[in-house]
């Protein structure tokens, strides 16, 4: 222990002797360690953290396989991983190896309290949701399964801690309150924990409301009959093993109830073929999967991009940590005589071991101090870049806990080993007696080797990340600036839903129309219209159609995007029509069905835009209806989910003709800039009712901007970081050149003697550098295409192997080269002979 703290004494006079030296290594292990701190932070919460719940290793959920067919609601990832509520109902009461089985499902309703009505977020959950995560309650009760009975007789609600915070100021006495949700009354039961927020991952809900009252909080399930419909998929479901139980056990015993179940549902359906009676019943399957960090589709988009910026950031510490080694390495060479010194009065080879390695494990440490400090800012910066949330909305938290204090940690000991090492193998076997005759300590062989080796990978990094960054920065260009079928300039864009009021679906209709003929006379407003399904949000409204002469095939789609408009959609949003005419306000509730298909449909089913004029289809699929709605029009194709995938077929119909109005998105079409009218736009609607909400007001081209949220980070990092590498290896190439052109003072004084140029001089400095970042150049490059390959699916309009990236990252890093070599080239050119040549 002594020792030790002899050893810290030292180390600390060493640093203070060096404040500027200090403060580099400090600042260049922050960024490098702060930036993996906090990408480390949004990788743990979205991959890898556990639910806040009892034993979440117990936690499994469930996904099918096979064929289906009937209605499907979901909020994310694929169909399969969606149950109908009596199949809930069946594989809970009838298997053998669960304690417990819940359902839930993400919502978005309205919710009023003292006559403050807001759009928020919620969850769905069967009565013994609480009971079997283990929960208990900040304030009040939990719901329990004498909450969740009958249909439409549960108007009970438990508020999340953060909502109960913020909307009701943590006041306790809102238990036994009455809220209004989607217009009825709702019972507050209770506060949720404070650590809990759902579990479904990655989403924090404002209620937890009782499966029993899907009809009332969502009204357009009400023709569904979701709670007795076993052809209505919207639910996903999480179960807890029993004690000694392994997921694989669960898989195997369950199968037979599985495939038992399904043959029941499978005498539901009127018209079975025995192609589709193979694919529901003989090729189904029933998957148990690992919930232990919740069932959350944004992982699967989230992935890609964090293991992405994982790699980025893993490449920065190791850059760091060469940065460091190489000036740790310089700054050796002044203290050569001070270490012999040391070996001559008998020092211990495993004593100056220690001591470098103590000096580099508290620059480490510093390093990532300054690196935990800056991080907070940064995660916060990634979650807003990856999920577009607003201000206060974030689904992750931007909070330093153990678990990133470990992992920073780590990383700065790794960080610190790895640069420490460079004076440790620099010191193992000095030479004494040249290193005591001498004033200055000459460098050796091996240590300039290694400093020209670690400038090269240093410039090879950098590459590589300038090729990503490239890369991922021309995606986002193509996705930005592709032609989406639409004008999305001038362009405002809010949701609506007049049932967050309390408005039934009778009155849904005439209020839409009262707002929409509001915001049409507020000035600047050119046109106006509504659709209920959104566009480049993500969202998608699925309906299955029989097309007139068309007869349908075993493996033929028939759900087709189905999108309900209002008068003047297309103009509004300046998606072309093709041919015949838009709807118009004469195409109201009592008048005859129409619809107007994109060009896709028109093609597929009647070979042209114009043959489809006329013609007829029907809504229902899966149990054709006779024709009923007539097509008097075709658009443009358009994107519409997302800038990346088109729309596919489409069949537009007039809102007023829904028979289940719902919530719908404004667009408002200006003649100046959108955001110039948004105030007036919360006062007009205020106008028409002080209840009515207006939610996620921005322009469309903000909204262009979030669906490419991903793409955008990932250029933004990507860029960010390829800016540090640059720096930090024009930093270490600077101190390279710098200390070999004073190291070869004495030899470049004979060399100008002898008449040398001094141009040749230039070139004598830079020549060798030259070579090393051509040969690093030339390894980056295919590394850049092979990483390029394996992330493929974040690239768009452009190839793993772009010319003009690589191109791009070349002359980068050549600018970069001949930056740093500049000022120590002119250095050595202006040498005087004759004062070289007194240098000893």
């Amino acid at each position: 222990m002594q020792t030790f703290l002899q050893n810290l004494r030292f180390a600390l006079r060493q640093l203070r002797k060096s404040p500027g030296f200090a403060l580099t290594v400090i600042l260049t292990l922050a960024l490098g360690i702060g930036a993996n701190a906090a990408v480390f932070t949004l990788f743990d919460q979205v991959l890898l953290r556990m639910l806040p719940v009892q034993h979440p290793k117990e936690l499994v959920r469930f996904e099918w396989h096979g064929g289906f067919s009937g209605s499907a609601s979901s909020f994310g990832g694929d169909l399969n991983n969606y149950f109908s509520y009596p199949m809930y109902k069946d594989l809970r009461d009838q298997n053998q190896v669960f304690s417990g089985m819940l359902a839930a499902v993400r919502i978005n309703t309205g919710i009023s309290w003292h006559n403050q009505a807001e759009d928020k977020d919620a969850e769905l959950v069967s009565g013994n949701y609480f009971d079997l995560l283990g929960l208990k309650p900040a304030l009040g009760q939990l719901m329990t399964a004498q909450n969740d009975t009958a249909k439409n007789a549960n108007p009970v609600v438990v508020l999340s801690y953060d909502y109960w915070k913020t909307r009701f100021t943590a006041s306790p006495d809102v238990i036994g309150q009455t809220i209004l949700i989607e217009g009825h009354p709702f019972t507050i039961l209770g506060v949720a924990p404070a650590n809990f927020q759902s579990a479904i991952g990655g989403y924090k809900p404002g209620a937890f409301l009782p499966i029993s009252m899907v009809d009332t909080v969502l009204p357009s399930a009400v023709p569904r009959d979701n709670l007795n419909n076993h052809q209505a998929i919207w639910l996903t479901l999480v179960g807890r093993l029993k004690p000694g139980v392994t997921p694989t056990q669960a898989q195997a015993s369950l199968a037979p109830l599985w495939h038992s179940l399904r043959a029941y549902e499978l005498s539901l359906y009127k018209n079975r073929t025995e192609h589709f009676k193979k694919r529901y019943l003989d090729d189904t399957s029933l998957k148990v999967l690992d919930d232990s960090t919740g069932f959350a589709p944004e992982r699967m988009e989230l992935k890609t991009p964090l293991v992405i910026l994982m790699c980025m950031a893993g490449l920065l510490v190791a850059m760091c940590a060469i940065n460091v080694a190489t000036l740790l390495l310089l700054k050796a060479s002044s203290r050569a005589r001070e270490m012999s010194m040391r070996y001559a009065l008998g020092a211990k080879q495993s004593r100056i071991v220690s001591q470098l390695l103590l000096e580099g494990g508290l620059l480490g440490i510093a390093g990532a101090v300054a690196g935990l400090l800056m991080a907070p800012l940064v995660t916060n910066t990634l979650v807003r870049l990856l999920t577009s949330a607003n201000p206060g909305e974030e689904p992750y938290s931007t909070a330093i806990d153990a678990r990133v204090l470990l992992f920073t940690l780590s990383v700065a000991v790794v960080a610190s080993l790895l640069f420490s090492m460079a004076p440790v193998f620099h010191f193992l076997r000095p030479d004494l007696a040249n290193a005591l005759r001498q004033s200055a300590g000459t460098a050796s062989k091996n240590s300039q080797r290694f400093r020209k080796v670690a400038v090269g990978v240093q410039i090879a990094l950098s590459v590589l990340l300038l090729g990503g960054a490239g890369l991922f920065v021309r995606t986002l260009n193509n996705l930005r600036h592709q032609q989406v079928g639409f004008d999305t300039s001038h362009l405002a864009t809010f949701s609506f839903d007049p049932a967050d009021s309390g408005y039934g679906q009778d009155r849904m209709v005439p209020m839409l129309t009262s707002a929409l003929d509001a915001v049409q006379h507020i000035p600047g407003v050119l046109s106006v219209a509504a659709t209920n399904d959104a566009e480049l949000t993500g969202d998608s409204h699925f309906s299955g159609f029989s097309v007139e002469g068309h007869k349908t095939t075993e493996e033929e789609k028939t759900d087709f995007e189905a999108p309900w408009i209002t008068a003047g959609y297309f103009a509004t949003i300046k998606q072309p029509l093709l041919v015949g005419r838009e709807f118009t306000a004469a195409d109201s509730h009592d008048a005859p069905k129409v619809a107007v298909v994109n060009l896709t449909f028109a093609k597929r089913f009647f070979g042209s835009a114009q043959n489809a004029l006329g013609r007829m289809v029907s809504e229902g699929g899966d149990t054709p209806t006779p024709p009923d709605t007539t097509i008097v029009g075709v658009v443009g194709d358009v994107k519409h989910q997302n800038l990346r995938t088109d729309m596919g077929m489409a069949v537009y119909r007039p809102y007023p003709q829904n028979p289940h109005p719902s919530s719908v998105t404004i667009y408002a079409r200006t003649s100046q800039s959108p955001e110039m009218i948004e105030t007036a736009i919360r006062s007009t609607i205020h106008g028409v009712d002080p209840t009515l909400v207006v939610a996620e007001l921005r322009t469309m081209d903000e909204q262009v901007d979030r669906s490419a949220a991903d793409e955008r980070a990932l250029a933004l990092l990507a860029v960010g970081f390829s800016a540090l590498a640059i720096v930090l290896a024009a930093v270490g190439l600077y101190g390279v050149l710098a200390y070999s052109t004073e190291q070869r003072t004495r030899e470049i004084g004979v060399r100008l003697a002898l008449g040398s140029q001094r141009s040749g001089v230039v070139m004598l400095i830079v020549r060798e550098m030259f070579l090393i970042a051509a040969i690093a150049i030339v390894l980056a490059l295919p590394s850049i295409v092979l990483l390029a390959r394996l992330f493929r699916s974040q690239l768009y309009g452009v190839t793993a192997s772009d010319p003009l990236t690589l191109a791009g990252a070349v002359l980068l890093a050549a600018v970069m080269v001949t930056l740093a070599a500049v000022l120590p080239a002119r250095r050595a050119a202006s040498i005087e002979p004759m004062q070289a040549l007194r240098t000893e």
